[in-house]
């Protein structure tokens, strides 16, 4: 929501404190997903923190590219039914990123969430396709769909499994309990 946003004015005055906040809160919805993968878990701080960075980067403070931002980032809000979160694939040697990328062609496809004996597999990249003929992209977006068990187990305390089994990529990570927590506050429980 526009009202959600500060003016650029306003944002140039807290962005070191909110800045700091967005980074510590950050660090309990990121996982590391094996030794080149991170899945960082959305919410709707962690997007108003991306939108007031474009806007400040652009410069934009005009109704319709406000607008435009928020019609951009918006979609990885969850909604109370799902978690959302951008997967990051990081090599830093850029030749053996370039290998990597083209060898791991659909991970975004083969992402996974386990809660109990519930598995969600991640709906990828809906905004726009990130995948050509020869590599996939370093940044994905994912959604992973909870029905009413998986929502079940996690507030249970069951562990929550993050995984991606792709044939050149297979690690999971059990997420820690606060994070486990965090996401659990993502789907209203």
């Amino acid at each position: 929501m526009p009202g959600d946003l500060m003016s650029l004015e306003q944002y140039a005055r807290t962005r070191a404190d909110f800045r700091a906040r967005v980074i510590a809160h950050k660090r309990l919805r990121t996982v590391a997903v094996g030794p080149h993968t991170t899945w960082c878990f959305e919410d709707r701080l962690t997007v108003q923190y991306q939108v007031q960075e474009m806007l400040r980067i652009e410069r934009i403070f005009e109704a319709r590219g406000i607008q435009d931002e928020l019609d951009a980032y918006n979609p990885l809000i969850p909604d109370g039914a799902n978690l959302k979160a951008t997967l990051l694939i990081e090599y830093t040697d850029p030749d053996e990123r370039a290998v990597a990328l083209a060898r791991l062609k659909g991970v975004e496809s083969c992402c996974y969430l386990a809660l109990g004996d519930e598995l969600s597999k991640a709906v990828a990249d809906e905004d726009l396709e990130r995948e050509n003929d020869l590599k996939t992209s370093a940044v994905h977006f994912l959604r992973f769909e909870l029905g009413p068990a998986a929502r079940a187990f996690l507030a249970a305390g069951a562990p929550l499994i993050a995984g991606i089994d792709h044939p050149a990529y297979r690690h999971s990570a059990e997420l820690v309990p606060a994070a486990r927590a965090a996401l659990l506050a993502d789907l209203g429980s």
